[in-house]
Parts: structure tokens; C-alpha cells; sequence
């Protein structure tokens, strides 16, 4: 009788720890404690002072409220998550008239997936910060929130591509790192077509150094099989991610945050063919070769040097891999001076990437690079951040003038 009371004790015990939270982490050797109310100031620095004491690993399992004590942020917590300004009293947030990278992906995707029923969408739980949230509302059977695991995105993806589907697989640059070892044996090594469009690539701005997406560049071009591209604006995002759907390779587009710098959208899906640049202005005394919306202030710089003098032609180079070696090449040999833009690490990136062209084709030119020094880059404003790097319109422009051999300070930057 005993032994019998005792087995049913036993069973009871086992019944109440199956649908206990903590039976996972007791079973690996945890004390869990909890749940406890996250809100509960007090009671969580008694209960901290009480577990300090404990041996061995503790889970402390705290319950919170995303937007606790402000009732238009607890009713909207992603709106909520970061914005700029809004009306403290009614929690209205202002509605921005101008159009992101961001939106523009999100509605190229849109359209792209009307007309390929192949194409699926993931995010690891970012579907309003990586504009995913139409796509999951108007097809909620081709999208997948995997949540905060950037790794299993990329793996899933794979699995999907196996499947004979074209996943479009959305994160911010920053978090891509985490999952590099993902893209290397579960996407390049097999070379399967998908697509990753890696959001806030560049400096983001008030976020600081771990939300700057400055290293994609550099750990993805060395990779096998991987195409690294950078549309200039908004309608070459637009080629670019319907291009990417249909180059059979893994794909990688990186854009930036905040608002376009095209002049709209122009028609039609155009296919841009794999690898190729596009000479926007030829010029005489110096090439500037630029990635991504770095191309729109080579322009603006091109245009202030023909002031002084300069002829500098634009170079949009749209592909990191493959670059257009021919194009480059052609370049190099016509001005002999050639100067790298890109919104991203000099260590491995884009400049490097033409600079290892020059010297396998054996060309000879002088080349400066702008780009993100070997430093982590601090807050600031986008405007503020990109000026003190020389990645403006301005800095592209005193850059030129010290590569065309001419002294600055005989000629004014124009303003």
C-alpha cells in the first residue's frame, strides 16, 4: 500500500512539473524561480538579494509589460518600439510624408509575389521593421516569423529552397551576423536561390555602433557562390529584388534606413543583369566609383568639381560580386585615378574588392577609398555620422580634389 501511495505521489509530482514553466531548466540542473511581475520594483530586488546567495546556475523567470505604464504604447508596443516625436497626450504619432527603402521593399515584394506564387517571406520577429507586415497581412500562408533567431531564419530558408520555393529572407544587417555561419554551410555551400535583403545597411544613426550595419560588405563578398549587390536608389531596389528572384544563386541586397534618394518609381520590373555597373557620367581626370546611395552624393560631388575645373565621372557599381571587372578595368585605364565610395568597413570591403580587380588585371591606377574606418562608429544623426566620415556630397568632393593632385586650398569647396 505504501509503495502504491508513494507511485501516485511520484505520478502527481511528474503530472504538475509537465505543464510547470521550469521543468525544462530544472531538468538541466536550473533552480527556476518564478514567474515573478517584472513591474514589481521592490519585490524584485528582495527576491535578486535572496537568489544571490543560491549555488549553481539560477533562471529568474520576470514577467513585463512592452510598454508598461503609457497606455497608447501598451495598445501599440511595435509602433512604440522606436519613433520620433509624437503628442505625449493622445499617443498620435505623426505619419511621415516621405517614402523609406524600407516601404519600397515592402511593396516590390508585394508585387513581386502576385506574380511568382513561389515566393515566400521571412523574418526572425521584425515583420514592421523590415516591412513584412503587408506581406504577412495579404498573404499570411507565404510568411514566417521565426522569431528572435536569426540562424533559423537562414536555415529555414534553405530547407524552403530545397522545397522548390524562392524565400526572401528579410533582417538588418546587423543581426545577419549572427547567423554567418548559417549562410556559409546552409545556403552557399549548396548555392541555393535565395534572397536576403539586408535592411539598415549603413549607418542608421541614433542607434550607435551595435545597430550600424557596417560589416556586411566584407563578410559576405568573401564568401563562394554569394552575390552582394547595392541599388543606388529606389527603382533600382525594385530591379534589384525582382533581379535577385531570378539570378538562381544565393543573393544578398543591402539598403540603408531612411527615405529614398530616387526620383520615383519608373514603370515596370526590369531584370538588371548580373553584374553588370552602369556609367552615369564619363569623365576625364578621375572615376568615382560608388556603392549603393553613396552613388547620389558622387553625383552631387561630380557636379560641384566640374566648378573647379574637374571632370569626375560616376561609376554606379551596383554588384560587389561579381564586380564588372571590364567596366572597372575601362575606368582605371581612362582617368588612371579612381576613388571607392561605399557606406560600409574599408577592412575587406568594397574598395578592397576593386583594388584586388586592378591588381589581378594588372592595371595601374591611383586609388583612394572612402569608407567606414577600422572603428566602431558612435550616435548621432545619419546627416551628422556620414559627414564626419567624408561620406557626403562634400567629403566625395575634397576627396577628389586631393586625388586629382590639385592643393585645396587653392580651390573653395563649393557648397
Amino acid at each position: 500500500g505504501e509503495k502504491l501511495m508513494g507511485m501516485a505521489r511520484k505520478a502527481e509530482d511528474s503530472l504538475i512539473t509537465l505543464f510547470t514553466p521550469g521543468m525544462l531548466f530544472e531538468g538541466l540542473g536550473f533552480h527556476y524561480i518564478g514567474p515573478i511581475d517584472g513591474h514589481d520594483v521592490k519585490g524584485l530586488i528582495e527576491t535578486l538579494g535572496t537568489l544571490k546567495d543560491l549555488e549553481g546556475p539560477v533562471l529568474l523567470h520576470v514577467l513585463t509589460k512592452k510598454g508598461k505604464g503609457y497606455a497608447p504604447a501598451e495598445r501599440d508596443p511595435s509602433t512604440f518600439h522606436g519613433l520620433g516625436p509624437f503628442d505625449k497626450e493622445t499617443g498620435a504619432v505623426p505619419k511621415s510624408t516621405k517614402t523609406s527603402y524600407t516601404n519600397i521593399f515592402s511593396y516590390a515584394l508585394l508585387d513581386i509575389a502576385e506574380k511568382n506564387e513561389k515566393v515566400v517571406a521571412i523574418t526572425a520577429a521584425m515583420p514592421g521593421g523590415t516591412g513584412l507586415t503587408k506581406f504577412e497581412e495579404r498573404y499570411p500562408d507565404r510568411f514566417f516569423d521565426v522569431g528572435i533567431a536569426e540562424q533559423h531564419a537562414i536555415t529555414f530558408a534553405a530547407g524552403l529552397s530545397k522545397a522548390g520555393y524562392m524565400p526572401v529572407c528579410a533582417i538588418y544587417s546587423t543581426f545577419l551576423q549572427r547567423a554567418y555561419d548559417e549562410v556559409v554551410h546552409d545556403i552557399c555551400i549548396d548555392k541555393l536561390p535565395i534572397v536576403i535583403a539586408i535592411d539598415r545597411a549603413g549607418i542608421v544613426g541614433a542607434d550607435g555602433p551595435t545597430h550600424h550595419g557596417i560589416f556586411d560588405i566584407a563578410f559576405l563578398r568573401s564568401l563562394p557562390n554569394m552575390v552582394v549587390t547595392a541599388p543606388k536608389d529606389d527603382d533600382e531596389l525594385r530591379n534589384m529584388l525582382y533581379s535577385a528572384t531570378k539570378y538562381a544563386l544565393p543573393t544578398s541586397v543591402r539598403y540603408p534606413r531612411g527615405t529614398v534618394s530616387g526620383e520615383g518609381i519608373r514603370g515596370p520590373f526590369k531584370k538588371i543583369p548580373l553584374g553588370k555597373a552602369e556609367l552615369l557620367k564619363k569623365g576625364s581626370d578621375l572615376t568615382i566609383i560608388a556603392l549603393g546611395t553613396m552613388v547620389g552624393e558622387a553625383l552631387k560631388a561630380a557636379m560641384k568639381l566640374e566648378a573647379l575645373g574637374i571632370n569626375a565621372g560616376v561609376l554606379n557599381a551596383r554588384f560587389v560580386k561579381p564586380m564588372d571587372e571590364e567596366m572597372v578595368l575601362a575606368e582605371a585605364v581612362r582617368t588612371g585615378r579612381i576613388l571607392t565610395i561605399e557606406e560600409g568597413s574599408l577592412q575587406g570591403g568594397f574598395g578592397s574588392a576593386v583594388l584586388e580587380v586592378l591588381e589581378k588585371r594588372g592595371a595601374h591606377a591611383i586609388v583612394k577609398r572612402l569608407g567606414i574606418p577600422d572603428s566602431f562608429v558612435e550616435h548621432g544623426t545619419q546627416a551628422e555620422l556620414l559627414a564626419e566620415l567624408g561620406l557626403d556630397a562634400a567629403g566625395i568632393e575634397r576627396a577628389a580634389i586631393e586625388l586629382a593632385g590639385l592643393d585645396e586650398a587653392e580651390h573653395k569647396v563649393a557648397n
